[in-house]
C-alpha cells in the first residue's frame, strides 16, 4: 500500500487519513493538516491495488464508514468528512 507520510512539527497524535485522489474535501483535509503542521499519513484509496483496497475497505467497515475523507486519530476516533472544528478538537489545535 502506498502510504504517504507528511512531516510536521505536531506529533502529539497519530493521524491517518483515508482519502480519494479526486475528492475536493479530501484535498482540503490534507491541506488543513499540512497547514497546521500536523504530522500525518494518508492513503488515496482509489490509487491502491485491489488487495490493498479490500483491506482498507474492511478496516473502514469496522467503523461503519463508507465515505471520504476519513481521519483516524490515535486509532480511537474516526472523523468522517472535512470537519475542521472536530479535527482541531481531536488534535488539541487552537
Amino acid at each position: 500500500m502506498d502510504v504517504v507520510k507528511v512531516p510536521g512539527d505536531r506529533k502529539d497524535h497519530q493521524v491517518f487519513v483515508y482519502a480519494l485522489s479526486t475528492c475536493g474535501w479530501c484535498k482540503r483535509t490534507k491541506k488543513f493538516l499540512k497547514d497546521n503542521k500536523v504530522h500525518h499519513e494518508y492513503v488515496d484509496v482509489d490509487m491502491a491495488g485491489p488487495e490493498d483496497r479490500k483491506k482498507i475497505e474492511s478496516d473502514l467497515r469496522k467503523w461503519n464508514c463508507h465515505a471520504y475523507p476519513a481521519v483516524l486519530v490515535d486509532g480511537k476516533r474516526l472523523i468522517i468528512g472535512f470537519k475542521a472544528d472536530e479535527i482541531k478538537e481531536a488534535l488539541g489545535l487552537r
